[in-house]
């Protein structure tokens, strides 16, 4: 069986409009914002790095999978405001999910979050405050 040039022409049309198509179901990415702070009385170093991460945390016995983190130099002093966006479409119905947030300094860790951070991650979640306590 031959195909035609014609056919040819059809069939890469019929693949872009698909694929047209296809994009258009693609939800928009979300992001949730918010500020990492610690009440140690002392100041960053410069070179101090601020990780903030979007994990589903539903199985107990099993490492949260990362869904999105943001890594960076910090940017002044605490509080540090993050923007961390992330995939609607890996959201699955059912799944429990946390943010968490570190701050390292030649990757080692001086500060973590220590508290659980629960996420809705249906647009209602409101700009988080997260905490950060020294590494002991």
């Amino acid at each position: 069986m031959e195909i035609t040039p014609l056919k040819r022409l059809t069939i890469a049309l019929l693949g872009t409009l698909l694929s047209a198509c296809s994009s258009l179901n693609t939800p928009a990415p979300k992001s949730l914002d918010g500020e990492v702070f610690y009440l140690q009385r002392s100041a960053l170093p410069a070179n101090a790095v601020l990780s903030v991460s979007l994990q589903d945390v539903s199985l107990a016995d099993a490492p949260a999978q990362v869904l999105a983190r943001q890594s960076g130099p910090v940017n002044g002093q605490v509080p540090l405001p993050f923007h961390l966006p992330y995939d609607p479409a890996k959201v699955q119905a059912g799944h429990r999910y946390a943010v968490s947030a570190r701050i390292e300094l030649d990757g080692k860790l001086l500060f973590i979050s220590t508290e659980h951070h629960a996420v809705k991650l249906d647009g209602s979640d409101p700009a988080l405050r997260i905490r950060v306590d020294a590494k002991r």
